[in-house]
């Protein structure tokens, strides 16, 4: 999702190039129908790495932008042997100062959605300050509003989607905060709660609607999870009038879908370069925190025990923050 403005400003500047794209199986479909893109690769973690380079080297690449750069991207990129290639910073020893030693050397809050621009700079491509983007083909924008308009959204002042999950369990608000937060949604802003996840968050999400069900209502929430891919699930959250997520791909999904975003920030912080960007954003974080950040991508546990970071975002400052969002509308 954070590659999507590099390729939109590459496009911009060389508008007659091939541009292809190479990215993991499970997220091609994010990328697939991007208009900037001529051709989409896809590697399944696990397939030997052999007949993909063929494949990429017959292409004779004048240039390769490795916005991963991780172990497994710079082998590609050596073996198909382009003319040239740049790599995005990913600001790895000042990340690691300030994880390990709380020193910030960092000189600026840069998104990584704009840090994928910067290796460009030497072609003359700067940021369009414009963010994220999703493209979703009409087919599956016609099929999920169909399956949407099942729920009879319109008997509802507003919708507003819950993304409870996150990769890391040091990066989730806890589940009864969820709860508790739908339910005073549902009563106070006569909303429908939409609750989007994965296959493996279902037990998750199921648990957070029956407790907001059972406190406003059997038809305030509807669990959404593992019902729709990660393109459907973008099409679905173009019916909310806003989105409450922990620090996830799905947030990055909601701002892609220019949704008003409130996210939840414990373990990471700004200088990361994960705060959403390019839509309506409210950021809910504890700050002065002696331990934050903890990590950059989270944590399965809390290594001081206490989990502060998201224990200390109240229900209230939440419900406050989203209210304040949906008063307006």
């Amino acid at each position: 999702m954070l590659t999507s403005p590099a390729l939109r400003v590459l496009r911009r500047r060389f508008p007659d190039a091939q541009i292809d794209f190479l990215t993991k199986a499970e997220f091609a479909d994010l990328v697939r129908f991007n208009p900037n893109l001529n051709m989409t690769f896809e590697y399944r973690t696990g397939d030997p790495l052999g007949s993909l380079v063929q494949r990429l080297k017959e292409e004779r690449y004048d240039l390769v932008v490795d916005l991963h750069n991780s172990l497994r991207s710079r082998i590609v990129r050596s073996r198909i042997a382009p003319r040239a290639w740049v790599t995005m910073d990913k600001r790895a020893v000042r990340r690691f100062l300030l994880v390990h030693g709380k020193i910030n050397l960092y000189d600026a809050d840069v998104s990584v959605a704009d840090r994928c621009i910067e290796p460009l700079a030497a072609l003359g491509i700067t940021p369009d300050g414009a963010g994220p983007e999703l493209h979703i083909p009409d087919d599956v924008l016609f099929a999920v509003s169909g399956r949407m308009a099942k729920l009879q959204l319109n008997r509802f002042e507003r919708v507003v989607g819950l993304c409870p999950s996150a990769r890391h369990d040091t990066k989730r608000w806890p589940p009864d905060r969820f709860a508790a937060l739908g339910t005073a949604l549902a009563k106070c802003a006569d909303a429908k709660i939409l609750i989007f996840g994965g296959p493996s968050d279902k037990d998750l999400c199921a648990g957070i609607a029956r407790a907001i069900q059972e406190s406003a209502g059997p038809e305030r929430a509807t669990d959404l999870s593992g019902s729709f891919s990660l393109l459907e699930t973008g099409a679905a959250m173009q019916s909310c009038d806003v989105v409450v997520s922990n620090d996830s791909g799905l947030m990055h999904i909601a701002s892609a879908m220019q949704k008003k975003v409130v996210a939840l920030f414990g373990p990471t912080v700004r200088e990361f370069g994960f705060f959403p960007s390019g839509t309506d954003a409210t950021v809910l974080q504890v700050n002065d925190l002696y331990c934050r950040p903890c990590s950059h991508v989270g944590r399965d546990r809390c290594p001081e025990g206490h989990f502060r970071c998201m224990r200390e975002i109240s229900v209230d400052d939440v419900t406050s923050r989203t209210l304040s969002i949906l008063q307006p509308l």
